[in-house]
């Protein structure tokens, strides 16, 4: 079975005119998902709408690797008549589409691999002082995603690196379920179980919208 998720994702965000938010939510879904998950080295790609945060719009692509939104096959690509006058860099506001690199887990398993896109995520975008970044990210990396990994409805949490665009520096996507589980107490126990956590949290500037719950509204 193909690979669903690699070692990239590209994110795209932005908010949409009222009057024009239809026609934007058509193009997307009836031909630009399409044309991008045809793209050698894009996995998989979905669909969401905030719930909390923002933008509203998310499009989310999994990939092989970062290099597969770098290479000919998406810079050069041939675009419709229709995406000259329509789509996220035309339309949209508050517009980014960072590209990522993930940081943790080290590795892609099989399970990861297999796994579709989530019905939920929850996105952290955040920059911390530099030279507190080592002890931060293995903290992060070994306390803080695996205690939220324990929390039912949590599918799995994953940490990135920006790689290109304005972003902050470091990004965490958990994967849900559904859009409430970080809205239970059991997500909420998690926050300061751990002694190290208040003030490892204390380091962390989050960028505008941040952090963001989405629901899925849209996949092939």
């Amino acid at each position: 079975m193909p690979a669903k998720k690699g070692t990239g994702l590209l994110m795209v965000w932005c908010d949409v005119p009222a009057d024009r938010e239809d026609e934007f939510n058509r193009w997307y879904n009836e031909e630009h998902i399409a044309e991008i998950v045809t793209i050698p080295g894009v996995l998989n790609g979905a669909r969401y709408e905030a719930v909390k945060g923002g933008p509203k719009h998310l499009a989310c692509y999994e990939l092989e690797s970062p290099v597969a939104v770098l290479g000919d096959g998406f810079t050069k690509r041939v675009k419709s008549k229709w995406s000259e006058t329509m789509g996220p860099t035309i339309v949209g506001e508050n517009f980014f589409n960072p590209l990522y690199e993930m940081i943790h887990p080290d590795s892609v398993s099989s399970d990861m691999a297999g796994s579709g896109m989530a019905p939920a995520l929850q996105i952290g975008r955040m920059n911390i002082p530099v030279e507190r970044a080592d002890e931060w990210n293995q903290w992060y990396n070994s306390i803080f995603v695996p205690n939220f990994e324990k929390v039912p409805g949590v599918i799995r949490g994953r940490r990135f690196k920006t790689v290109r665009g304005e972003d902050p520096l470091y990004s965490v996507v958990y994967e849900f379920k559904d859009e409430n589980v970080s809205q239970t107490p059991e997500w909420e126990a998690q926050l300061d179980i751990d002694p190290a956590n208040a003030s490892m949290r204390a380091l962390i500037t989050h960028g505008p919208g941040s952090p963001s719950i989405f629901r899925k509204t849209f996949e092939l």
